[in-house]
């Protein structure tokens, strides 16, 4: 596959990197040539300086013969106008554009992006996929990830081991005799910094950070299974009232209607323009790291704290401030992932980068075959895709012992009309079945074949 990436930044950076690593014919544009230069020292791509979104540029690039463009530059307009330029110069298929600016994003201009005004397929903003990510940790208390597959049917849940923890050092092919009913699956381990998938006789260890896949009537269960037993946040604080705070606000207010919302906002002007949009939550202005500001929010008795200014070292000080006060839980944005190692062991329980975020939707229209959903964990090391098995596929019709998937690849659960099966040695694919699979970054191309439709389909 072809595809022409528009701005070499940390997103476009790190979808060169993917798709390169994956073998996909890549061609990146940035008008930077510092950058340019250093994703040509780094990795197997066709990297050239210039402008974007400009004819003549996305003609040398090789538009022509492109199938898809990706366009992830620091300017809105500059995405924009290259996704036009690739539909009506060179008919690109597939165009995808990250644009930041609310404004265009309003329901009340929906027809903006239509194939016949602007044609852009997939319009990603990062501000509200991150604010989306922040909502579906805080509806699962206890976890630093949640990813929900199958129209929230199944969940990927993703919890640190802690001492108490009842299933410590048990295999886990025990777990389905101790919890016959329990419909979980561990599909991942991180431990010591490194991700693998385990197999029967793996034992979870204190301190590994797991991902498990569940139905997720069955997670409220689950979750005490792992250790984790903490409430619903009901009192929280959130600092920082950008386009990613104030539209966090406003989902805890519409969605959340018991939770009482303290903001944090450092500029005036902002803090009263927030006010406005905001019906129940009380908006402050001051210095998140101002003890008396932090005092007068109430801090010390928050059961979450969002922390989401344009500054890492501020939302990481800010978070452990509060959480010295007595703050149960601290969500942190952290923009440069050589502070992510640090995190857990600074006691900043969940983490949320806008980069991974953006990167991994981007690849769920990256992605071939019939993939319907697609997360990516850190950073592109192991991918959670949703698809749906055709007749034609390696995975339908055989029992699953039978397959021998790689060791790095597992079924976590299948969805069968309005049935959630949790795979076992038996378990046999049907067509038509949605599959929720986990993968290491080395099986990935794998994975997208087996749900690819093989021409004897026809």
């Amino acid at each position: 596959m072809k595809v022409i990436v528009c701005g070499a930044g940390q997103v476009g950076f790190n979808i060169a990197q993917q798709l390169s690593g994956e073998g996909n014919d890549v061609v990146v544009i940035d008008q930077s040539p510092d950058l340019i230069q250093r994703l040509s020292d780094s990795f197997d791509v066709q990297a050239m300086v210039g402008h974007a979104s400009h004819p003549d540029m996305l003609e040398r690039a090789g538009a022509a013969d492109a199938d898809m463009i990706i366009a992830v530059t620091y300017s809105d307009e500059v995405n924009m106008i290259a996704c036009q330029v690739a539909h009506s110069l060179f008919n690109v298929p597939t165009k995808v554009a990250r644009v930041r600016a609310q404004s265009y994003l309003d329901p009340v201009w929906s027809e903006l992006f239509q194939r016949n005004a602007l044609p852009i397929d997939v319009v990603i903003s990062p501000e509200v996929e991150v604010a989306r990510a922040i909502m579906r940790r805080l509806q699962v208390p206890g976890a630093f990830d949640m990813i929900p597959f199958a129209d929230d049917r199944v969940r990927v849940i993703g919890v640190r081991l802690g001492e108490d923890c009842p299933i410590l050092n048990t295999p886990l092919r025990q777990l389905t005799e101790l919890f016959p009913d329990l419909t979980v699956v561990v599909t991942g381990v991180i431990r010591n910094d490194r991700l693998f998938v385990p197999g029967g006789d793996d034992q979870l260890l204190q301190g590994d950070e797991i991902y498990f896949t569940a139905d997720t009537t069955q997670v409220p269960r689950a979750m005490p299974l792992f250790g984790h037993e903490e409430t619903e946040a009901r009192r929280i604080v959130l600092i920082g009232a950008g386009n990613i705070g104030s539209f966090l606000a406003r989902q805890i207010e519409a969605e959340q209607p018991n939770v009482n919302l303290k903001v944090i906002e450092a500029s005036r002007a902002r803090a009263e323009e927030v006010r406005g949009q905001l019906k129940r939550a009380i908006v402050l202005h001051g210095d998140a790291l101002n003890q008396e500001v932090l005092d007068e929010a109430n801090v010390p008795s928050a059961e979450a704290i969002v922390v989401l200014t344009n500054d890492d070292e501020v939302n990481i000080l800010a978070s452990l401030l509060a959480k010295r006060e007595g703050c149960k839980k601290a969500i942190t944005l952290v923009n440069n992932n050589t502070y992510r190692p640090l995190m857990t062991s600074l006691g900043i329980d969940v983490v949320v980068s806008p980069r991974a975020t953006t990167v991994s939707t981007i690849l769920q229209h990256v992605r071939r075959g019939r993939i319907r959903s697609l997360h990516s964990l850190r950073d592109g090391a192991a991918e959670v895709v949703e698809a749906e098995a055709m007749e034609t596929s390696s995975l339908v019709g055989t029992p699953l012992r039978d397959i021998k998937l790689p060791k790095g690849m597992m079924v976590g659960a299948i969805v069968r009309g309005a049935k959630i099966v949790i795979p076992r040695g038996d378990t046999v694919v049907e067509p038509h079945d949605r599959v929720i699979m986990f993968a290491l970054k080395e099986h990935v191309k794998k994975l997208e074949k087996m749900f690819s439709v093989r021409l004897e389909f026809f």
